[in-house]
Formats: structure tokens, C-alpha cells, sequence
């Protein structure tokens, strides 16, 4: 059991004492883990409304995009902006927060043009992440475009190593597992060589339910096969360097290799998936964030965040 230190003893109710530490941020319900449930909420119109959006679908902690995820260009937030959201995310309690970089980013692409845009975006990216006190920046890893995975797999590790010594600071660079189709790079063998690769304790690593069963990588959500797949995690990367779970239904099978969510038990990995996923203890004290289409097509919502929280607090 972890000890609580006094000072963060304050409850949360109902969900019970809220907690940061270095590998996440958890709540203590009679004595377990419980992980702190979020979602990707829209900024739009500024950061502090990420926090009332966060707060309107009953989200504890959550994911935004510090700028636009569809353009190379990033406009760095004021500090008048800055000021205005922290105080609001105190007020609210909110935390930890992860930005997503733009999905232009593509560290393995063999373009060296592409690959510098890509290294620049996600600079500018982590530099608003750290800004904020945002705990990370998460990306996807990127196609390597036909060329063999060894060369993908180094570029990847130069560009987040560049990113990493070009923006200082606390914030971490985190990549994301995908779905292995069209050649794209993000396996755990290949996130495993990046971070051996770049030796950064910056660099950090999510992992997508979604993606981990679209790309094969688990077959199905059961006790057996979750324990399986964060072994496999611990071997190949270092269990340590898992800080936040994307935690997604698919609305397509094992295998498919198509990248599709889908809400909360509606999917392929199902209500007991998430209960056999919340079995294991190596994840109860991560955050979890949904990036769900949401039960009325608008992205994540309480509906969502309910469901979730009442499965991981009834764990298979």
C-alpha cells in the first residue's frame, strides 16, 4: 500500500484523497488505487476553458491541444492567457494535464523536410506544455513511410532527443503505441529502442486500449492477457516509464490495424475489458484519459466519465 503524506489528505468527495507523485496522480478509495478519470476537452477560445469543460463532464484530470493539431504553424500562448488558466485550474482541482501534439508529426518520416517541420512543432508544442505545468506532451511516433524500422527507429530517438535538449524543464515527452498500419512506427519493441536510444528520463510512454487491440498487440481485454501485456511493457521498456493511459473503446476487432474509437462498453474491448484492465495494479495509479466519440457524437462527456469511474472502482 502506498503511504499518504499528511499534506495531501484533503478529500475530494466522493471520490476520496487526491495524490501527484512522479509517475502520475491517483485516488484512495477504502484503502485501493483508484486512477484519476479524465478526457480530451476542447480549449477553444482559450486554455482556462479547458478547465470549466473538464469540469462540466465531471473529468479529474484531462488532455488538450495547446494549439491547432491540424497546422505546422503554433501560436505560443500570452502570459495574460497563461495566468488566467492556472488560476482557474486551481480553483478546479484539475491535474494532471497532458497536452497532444498536432497530427502532422512525423518523427520517423525518411523526409528530412517533414521530419524538421515535425521537430519544430513538437518544440513549440512542449514549450506551451511547460509553460503551463502540463505534466507532458504526447505523440504519435509517426510512418516510416516503406523504409526499414531500424532507420525509422532512429530517427525517432534524434528528434525527441533534440526536442528534449531544445525545450527545458519538467515537462515530458511521451509517445504514444499505435495501430501499426501504413507503416506506422509505435510497437513496444520500437518505443523500447527509442528510449534506450535517447537515455532522456523526460521521455516517457502512453499506452492507447484502443490501439493495443487494433494493432494486435493484445488479443483481448482479460486478467491474463492484461498482465501479459504490461510484463511485456516492463521487459521491454520499463514499467516506470508508463505515465498516462489512453483509455478507449474500438469499434474494430483484434488485428484490424484501423485506428476507430469507440465509447465506453460499446466497443470490441467491452465493459469486463476495462474491469480486467483495472485489475491491474500497474495501471490503478496512472491517469486515465478518454478520447471517445461520446454518446452524443460531441466527444468525451460525463456518460463516459461516469461509466469508467464506476468500472475501475469495481474491478473484475
Amino acid at each position: 500500500m502506498v503511504s499518504i503524506a499528511p499534506w495531501i489528505l484533503s478529500l475530494t468527495p466522493p471520490f476520496g484523497q487526491r495524490n501527484s507523485s512522479r509517475r502520475g496522480a491517483y485516488h484512495v478509495w477504502y484503502n485501493q488505487l483508484m486512477p484519476v478519470i479524465g478526457a480530451h476537452v476542447p480549449a477553444a477560445g482559450g486554455l482556462k476553458n479547458s478547465v470549466a469543460n473538464a469540469i462540466k463532464i465531471g473529468a479529474e484530470c484531462m488532455q488538450i491541444f495547446g494549439a491547432s493539431s491540424r497546422q505546422w504553424s503554433v501560436k505560443q500562448p500570452s502570459g495574460e492567457e497563461i495566468a488566467e488558466y492556472k488560476a482557474a485550474l486551481r480553483e478546479a482541482g484539475l491535474g494532471p494535464v497532458f497536452l497532444h501534439a498536432a497530427y502532422l508529426v512525423n518523427l520517423a518520416s525518411p523526409s528530412a523536410e517533414q521530419r524538421g517541420k515535425s521537430i519544430q512543432s513538437l518544440v513549440e508544442h512542449l514549450k506551451i506544455a511547460s509553460a503551463i505545468g502540463a505534466e507532458g506532451l504526447i505523440f504519435h511516433p509517426g510512418s516510416s513511410r516503406g523504409d526499414p524500422v531500424d532507420e525509422a527507429v532512429k530517427r525517432i530517438a534524434s528528434g525527441a532527443g533534440e526536442t528534449l535538449e531544445k525545450v527545458k524543464g519538467k515537462s515530458k515527452l511521451i509517445l504514444e503505441n499505435d495501430v501499426g498500419g501504413g507503416n506506422l512506427v509505435g510497437g513496444l519493441d520500437e518505443i523500447g529502442r527509442v528510449i534506450k536510444r535517447v537515455k532522456s528520463k523526460r521521455l516517457g510512454v502512453c499506452i492507447d486500449t484502443a490501439h493495443g487491440l487494433e494493432s494486435g498487440l493484445i488479443e483481448r481485454f482479460d486478467e491474463a492477457s492484461v498482465k501479459r501485456l504490461f510484463d511485456e511493457f516492463d521487459e521491454k521498456i520499463g514499467i516506470e516509464r508508463l505515465r498516462v493511459l489512453h483509455v478507449n473503446d474500438s469499434k474494430t476487432p483484434a488485428g484490424s490495424r484501423r485506428d476507430r474509437h469507440e465509447n465506453i462498453g460499446e466497443g470490441y474491448i467491452g465493459r469486463d475489458g476495462f474491469r480486467a484492465l483495472a485489475s491491474e495494479p500497474r495501471v490503478r495509479e496512472l491517469p486515465w484519459i478518454m478520447e471517445v466519440p461520446g454518446f452524443d457524437g460531441k466527444g468525451p462527456d460525463k456518460r463516459n466519465v461516469d461509466l469508467l469511474r464506476s468500472i475501475a472502482a469495481s474491478p473484475s
